[in-house]
């Protein structure tokens, strides 16, 4: 029989899947902390605490493995009282609430999306409204994910954020410019725009596409360097942003707008509402109004009904428009989409073979346009030092995700969160490397 730990309550917060996790994490922190707790993310294991707040993903299966494998390892370590308490919160615990009962009784409690009230009662904490925007933030104290909207309203086949995430709900810009400015007195310098649609921020509020108005805003904002865009959706897209990221400097030439595919018919069952024709067209007015403009994107490929014909014209579309950033998943069949009720028939080694080679075509198209930057000064903000390397990014890449500017920690020393010019002395598929060009 297990015994309780002799530990004070501590309670350690997991983090698993995308940004918009990474934010809800934050927020229930800042929560926890303004009510006493001691809280930290991520702790390590000699200072894991004896609560334990799992937020998961439950987006695609590899994603709620991860998850699933998360919540039993706790609840092992539960059994063995090491830890006191596990409860579980996000995606993967709305979704599936019930099985996971079922199936893992031994967490305290599950809650989903929405429940964040709950999940603070449960850890002896109220929810504080005045502490709205408030965050205990996880990243690098220069740059911040910044959610404006919560939800989705497409109808896309394949996704099931809708069924976590509910609708589509924006923030009111005068919340998101006060969460900025808190930000930016803590030392934040770069805002990344999260939601699971930009495109779509300000329909239910102010009946009207919205974002350009709310940049406009956020680029106001004291303190603020960067403020960087991330996942827009084809269709409807404000191309007003487009005029004001040509003359705000502080927004960044960056855009992350995830497509998914180009092949007409499976756009079409994948309920999209768009076409091989438009879409290129769409990138094509991009680049012409803004051509500093990177673009990163993601695709998928396998779905059911793809044919060697659709990964084709897929592959063909890929070397043809070049993308600055571009990202490749397999297929992932999930219950209660609508692309459920479709065979699930492409092979999982197909699906793998298909990315690979979408990424092959990726590493060289990054590797040339990489070279072209050798010789020229980009300015960038130092997020860290790793090993004998200050680590740097251009206004064109976003953390985690893209390139890297890697800058020899014996020849200058650089301050994290500083901007600095980086000369680019040298280029790899998906890192760069470069010399601090210090003024006098």
């Amino acid at each position: 029989m297990r015994t309780k730990t002799l530990k004070k309550n501590k309670i350690n917060v997991i983090t698993l899947g995308c940004s918009k996790n990474v934010y809800d994490s934050e927020v229930l922190m800042g929560q926890l902390r303004a009510s006493g707790k001691d809280v930290e993310h991520e702790a390590p294991a000699e200072r894991e605490g004896n609560i334990i707040v799992i937020n998961t993903c439950g987006f695609i299966d590899n994603a709620k493995e991860e998850s699933v494998n998360m919540i039993l390892n706790y609840v092992d370590k539960k059994e063995q009282g090491i830890v006191d308490k596990v409860f579980v919160t996000g995606c993967l615990s709305e979704r599936y609430k019930p099985d996971l009962i079922k199936e893992i009784p031994n967490v305290d409690q599950y809650f989903g999306t929405t429940e964040l009230p709950g999940l603070l009662k449960a850890l002896g904490a109220d929810y504080r409204h005045e502490l709205l925007g408030e965050r205990l933030t996880t990243t690098p104290k220069n740059y911040a994910y910044l959610k404006i909207a919560e939800g989705c309203d497409r109808p896309c086949s394949f996704c099931a954020i809708p069924l976590m995430r509910g609708k589509h709900v924006s923030q009111p810009i005068e919340k998101l410019v006060n969460e900025a400015k808190g930000l930016a007195k803590n030392g934040v310098k770069e805002l990344i725009l999260i939601a699971q649609d930009l495109t779509y921020y300000g329909l239910d509020l102010y009946k009207k596409r919205n974002l350009a108005e709310l940049l406009e805003n956020l680029a106001a904002v004291e303190g603020i360097e960067w403020i960087r865009l991330h996942y827009a959706f084809p269709t409807g897209f404000p191309m007003d942003v487009l005029d004001l990221m040509k003359r705000e400097p502080k927004i960044c030439n960056y855009l992350d707008i995830p497509l998914q595919h180009i092949s007409d018919s499976i756009l079409k069952s994948m309920r999209r509402g768009t076409t091989q024709a438009k879409t290129t067209k769409l990138i094509n007015e991009f680049r012409e109004k803004v051509p500093e403009m990177t673009i990163r994107t993601t695709l998928i490929v396998g779905y059911p009904g793809e044919t060697e014909e659709d990964f084709q014209i897929l592959k063909n579309w890929v070397e043809e428009m070049r993308f600055e950033r571009l990202g490749c998943f397999a297929y992932s069949h999930e219950e209660n989409t609508h692309a459920y009720l479709l065979e699930d028939d492409v092979p999982a080694e197909v699906k793998q073979q298909r990315a690979n080679e979408i990424m092959e075509i990726q590493s060289q198209i990054s590797w040339e346009l990489n070279q072209e930057k050798i010789g020229k000064t980009f300015r960038c903000i130092i997020d860290r030092k790793e090993g004998g390397h200050f680590v740097g990014r251009t206004e064109f890449d976003s953390p985690d995700v893209d390139n890297e500017v890697l800058i020899d920690a014996t020849k200058a020393y650089l301050k994290t969160g500083e901007f600095v010019n980086v000369k680019i002395t040298d280029a790899a598929e998906f890192d760069l490397y470069g010399e601090a060009v210090i003024e006098e």
